[in-house]
């Protein structure tokens, strides 16, 4: 320690080690040029004295402050709650910490937040952002380092994102596989770019199978969307839809609160799946089918890229995940009762079909 009550400064050090203050500031930033000798006596005087670099003068030798900021479209949305969890911890273990700002949809404000949030920070992360193509590649550019979630950039800024049209493309073929051939996609928010994937993945599974009608319902992202969606569905389903496809599990859950409601029975009388897999699908009445995203392991992925940037190292390539489909309740083989004029499904009128609980696992629906 230095003089009683006066904190040890780098230059209590430098006179410890019998060098230069700048000789100590390049061994405590680990610089590589430095002399073996001077750094095992900088080395040693540090432990001696007790020294411990102050983070604000760090911050203003090295122009950083070991903060990152995070853009996201919508903090209540669990999906970019696990991405940010995973992202904090990842950077946590290497003493960064996270910073959030959430634009609550905003497409007009996201631009002048991104660029208020990287001011302050050492890089930023833009999650879903909503900006158009060509302005989201300027405003990339101008915030580097940075890193893209969820959406196709053209640019040099890193990108980790999910393949929602294949991840819609298996979820169609899960449903046909039980029997369904009219669907119903709820569309998420206008510009949300994976909903453009996921409007793509539609068309993509019609074009895979001709034999499959699906029409697509403006709806949004959010428990109160999927809750006010449902008239639309119940008329739907009279006109002989049998399965929806939400936009994310948020819409689904809402759903089914109001299908309940409505006295709708899923999977008997319509089958509903969601997006994403959050936590709380999985204890909904009934357990949501879903498709599955990596929440924490896209953020780990966000700050291995990040880091890379900072540090002025390569930075790998886009990393794209594929969703795993989470089959559970509320998704279910078409029965007898399927139709427009038809009254709920019995057991009988899904023996008639051929399927029952033994039949779905033989089949191999999980795969």
């Amino acid at each position: 320690m230095g003089e009683r009550g006066r904190a040890t400064t780098i230059a209590d050090v430098a006179a410890r080690a019998g060098v230069s203050q700048a000789s100590v500031s390049r061994v405590l930033n680990g610089k590589a040029s430095v002399d073996p000798e001077i750094v095992r006596a900088v080395r040693r005087a540090v432990a001696d004295l007790g020294y411990r670099p102050s983070p604000a003068a760090r911050s203003l030798v090295q122009g950083r402050n070991q903060t990152i900021a995070m853009v996201v479209p919508d903090l209540e949305n669990p999906l970019f709650q696990g991405i940010l969890k995973g992202l904090s911890v990842a950077a946590a273990a290497e003493g960064y910490r996270v910073l959030v700002a959430d634009t609550n949809e905003r497409v007009d404000d996201e631009e002048e937040i991104a660029i208020e949030a990287r001011e302050r920070c050492d890089a930023i992360v833009l999650c879903a952002p909503r900006l158009p193509a060509e302005r989201l590649a300027k405003l990339t550019a101008r915030l580097a380092p940075a890193v893209v979630v969820n959406r196709t950039l053209e640019g040099d800024a890193p990108v980790i994102g999910v393949d929602y049209a294949r991840g819609i493309r298996d979820l169609v073929e899960h449903f046909a596989a039980l029997g369904h051939r009219r669907l119903l996609y709820l569309a998420g928010p206008e510009s949300s770019a994976s909903n453009a994937d996921r409007i793509r993945g539609v068309a993509e599974a019609i074009a895979a199978d001709p034999g499959m009608q699906i029409s697509v319902q403006p709806c949004g992202s959010r428990l109160d969307d999927g809750f006010a969606a449902a008239e639309a569905v119940v008329a739907a389903q009279r006109d002989g839809v049998t399965g929806v496809l939400a936009f994310n599990d948020l819409v689904a859950l809402g759903l089914l609160t109001r299908l309940r409601k409505l006295g709708v029975r899923v999977p008997e009388d319509l089958s509903v799946a969601g997006f994403d897999d959050v936590p709380m699908a999985a204890f909904a009445t009934p357990a949501l089918t879903s498709l599955s995203v990596p929440r924490a392991e896209l953020g780990g992925q966000v700050w291995s890229r990040l880091r890379a940037l900072i540090a002025g190292d390569p930075v790998g390539h886009a990393v794209v995940y594929r969703p795993r489909l989470e089959v559970r309740e509320s998704a279910g083989p078409v029965g007898a009762a399927a139709g427009p004029d038809a009254a709920g499904p019995d057991a009988a009128g899904i023996e008639a079909v051929g399927v029952d609980a033994a039949g779905i696992d033989a089949a191999g629906v999980d795969a």
